[in-house]
């Protein structure tokens, strides 16, 4: 393992070339903050910086909706205490009530009724639950045993890009994400209806200070890969089977700048096309497949 010194020498010189990156010419590759005169890909009337997130304090961070979304918080046991599961007449005999768990209080409501529950716009499919927040896991628990991908979002706080995230991440097997306390939004409501519940079969870690963090993986053996266009080489040359730290920033800013210090290479994910046409939630994906090919 390095030394203190040794560290410190590396993120100095790490620093040095992040500073000269900026005067680099693009390499091509997917990059959250794309190039003036280029397209950004983004769809038209959609804001070239994340949606902020979502603060608690409202009753409608406490619902899921959606099929697969509210079957999924019923079977997680990160989620602890009571639920209020409301079903359309419709969705009532898809629940066995004799195998619900002790504390799920089901009630049936018509539909427009149900949609009145949920913020506007919510397609809840004849099911919504009020349910109790998932209790994140330690930064150790989830790094044990030294192997695999772990991705790391920096300031992501769209929840339909933060539920998108999520489902890939579970789909490629990730070992769980990890996000900030402050700047993410709540895995609940529309997170969790665009992971399709893969924010409750996925496990994730909130940490205060994702430099810290990262600091920390490093001396559990973890290797953190940063995502971006300044990148010296793609993504397919950088990835060597060792366990992998993926950091993935916001659309607006990318990975803040004590954050890639903090991570032993950048990499940029290669698009011959010229197109920069990817959001974070599609460059995540990309990376992900990458990431599970064997090495």
């Amino acid at each position: 393992m390095s030394s203190h010194r040794e560290r410190n020498d590396r993120k100095s010189k790490k620093a040095q070339g992040l500073a000269h990156s900026a005067a680099k010419p693009r390499k091509g590759g997917w990059s959250p903050t794309p190039t003036q005169g280029k397209p950004t890909g983004k769809a038209v009337g959609e804001s070239r910086r994340e949606r902020p997130a979502v603060k608690g304090g409202g009753d409608h961070d406490n619902w899921v909706w959606g099929r697969h979304p509210v079957l999924a918080a019923l079977d997680n046991p990160a989620r602890q205490g009571t639920f209020r599961l409301v079903l359309s007449p419709e969705r009532e005999g898809e629940i066995d009530r004799a195998r619900l768990r002790p504390g799920v209080r089901v009630e049936a409501m018509d539909p427009a009724a149900l949609a009145r529950l949920l913020p506007q716009g919510a397609v809840h499919q004849g099911m919504a639950l009020k349910a109790p927040p998932i209790e994140p896991i330690s930064l150790a628990a989830m790094a044990e045993g030294g192997s695999g991908v772990i991705l790391m979002l920096d300031q992501v706080t769209d929840p339909h890009n933060v539920g998108a995230i999520f489902r890939s991440a579970a789909a490629f097997g990730a070992r769980g994400v990890i996000v900030q306390d402050r700047h993410a939004p709540l895995l609940n409501g529309t997170v969790a209806k665009a992971s399709v519940g893969a924010v409750d079969a996925l496990p994730h870690a909130r940490v205060t200070n994702l430099s810290r963090a990262l600091e920390t993986l490093a001396e559990m053996g973890w290797r953190a890969v940063g995502l971006s266009g300044e990148g010296d080489r793609t993504l397919d040359q950088v990835l060597d089977g060792r366990p992998t730290v993926l950091v993935l920033g916001s659309e607006g800013d990318g990975i803040r700048r004590l954050v890639a210090e903090h991570c032993d290479e950048l990499a940029r994910i290669a698009m011959p096309g010229g197109f920069e046409s990817l959001n974070v939630s599609n460059a995540a994906a990309i990376a992900l497949y990458e990431a599970s090919r064997p090495r």
